[in-house]
């Protein structure tokens, strides 16, 4: 998978998707670099009076949401009228997602959302997704999901923290196993072997959510309907 898309291109995807932001909308707000631009944007917008909520899908997200001084809400409190988020990798509206270990809470607000943005730069495009899949488990799941999703044909790597020793432990205190499929030619049905694992919490196979798609270049800015 490539990476390292230019700052400028994710901040015009970023912006793309806040631009579709109306007032009085609830926003679900996504986690990662190009993410980050898009929630930087609609803070912004609210310091010259545009009334939203944002639901935060990370202790990132709601971090730089508060410096940016959009107000928050949960999902028990109200439902996304939209959602803006990242992806480590598109292809046909399907996405890998969970780079930064959140993809659980991510897509628990993007599937809630009415729609979903995704921003993303042209270096996570691809024809067919072949991108590892991060699948969040329960630490005592770690041995028995790990054989599970060998036998469904997956070479999962426990996650490392980078700086520090140890694994990657999520928002959600889980661990994080990075899942190889090589190509992934079907990713509904994939999708649907990771769910039936025990001790899965969540996999990083967004299927059939996206609605759109902001990619972000140089040049400018290409928003595809889902």
């Amino acid at each position: 998978m490539k990476r390292g898309g230019s700052e400028a291109a994710k901040r015009r995807a970023g912006e793309s998707a806040a631009a579709a932001v109306d007032d009085g909308m609830v926003v679900g707000l996504g986690t990662g670099s190009t993410a980050a631009h898009a929630i930087r944007d609609l803070g912004r917008q609210v310091d010259s009076g545009l009334d939203i909520e944002g639901i935060p899908t990370s202790f990132q997200s709601r971090e730089l949401a508060r410096e940016a001084g959009i107000p928050l809400t949960a999902l028990d409190e109200a439902t996304p009228d939209v959602a803006i988020d990242g992806a480590d990798q598109v292809a046909d509206g399907d996405l890998v997602k969970g780079g930064g270990a959140a993809h659980a809470r991510e897509k628990i607000v993007d599937a809630a959302a009415d729609r979903l943005l995704v921003v993303a730069d042209p270096t996570k495009e691809a024809e067919v997704l072949d991108a590892p899949v991060p699948v969040e488990v329960l630490p005592d799941a770690r041995s028995t999901a790990a054989d599970e999703i060998e036998a469904a044909g997956g070479d999962p790597t426990l996650r490392a923290a980078e700086r520090k020793d140890g694994p990657v432990v999520t928002d959600n205190g889980n661990l994080v196993l990075d899942c190889a499929f090589g190509t992934i030619e079907d990713p509904g049905a994939l999708a649907a072997t990771l769910s039936a694992v025990p001790g899965v919490v969540e996999h990083g196979l967004f299927v059939g959510l996206a609605d759109e798609i902001h990619v972000g270049s140089d040049a400018g800015v290409t928003v595809r309907q889902v």
